[in-house]
């Protein structure tokens, strides 16, 4: 368990009747980690040995929380925006397309969009996340990117 004092952020998934079924188990699985090597980005927990992502601070030019509307509710999703030329992740849109990307969220970019996770099933706590962020890596910004309305 995590010191109480460290200004590491971890944030959990809610545990699930479907995460039993589909063989993640009762165990608690991290849906966001901010620490002293960098960002955890978990995977959904049916497949979240598969999906789950580690970007080190090397590698991280901000940590940016962005919307995207839909249909009903819009849904939150926090990422990484990552230096040109850092190595792919896996997650599940990692297959996606720019001009794919560009349909469901013409306002992040398409790196952005592939290094972000959705706020979903867990709380984002922004002012235990900025924290963190700024104990860890100082020169690192916390942007919140919201979706403009379409004129």
């Amino acid at each position: 368990m995590p010191d109480s004092n460290s200004p590491m952020y971890e944030a959990y998934f809610t545990r699930s009747l479907f995460q039993l079924l589909s063989g993640a188990g009762w165990k608690r699985l991290v849906a966001f980690r901010v620490d002293n090597e960098g960002v955890l980005l978990g995977g959904a927990p049916a497949r979240y040995e598969a999906q789950t992502a580690f970007v080190p601070w090397e590698d991280i030019t901000s940590v940016v929380v962005w919307q995207q509307r839909m249909a009903g509710p819009s849904m939150d999703y926090i990422g990484v925006q990552r230096r040109a030329g850092a190595p792919p992740l896996p997650g599940a849109n990692a297959k996606l397309r720019p001009d794919q990307t560009a349909k469901l969220a013409p306002h992040v970019e398409h790196e952005l969009f592939l290094a972000s996770r959705p706020i979903n099933r867990w709380r984002l706590d922004p002012q235990e996340l900025q924290a963190a962020v700024d104990a860890f890596a100082p020169g690192i910004p916390v942007l919140v990117n919201e979706q403009q309305d379409a004129q």
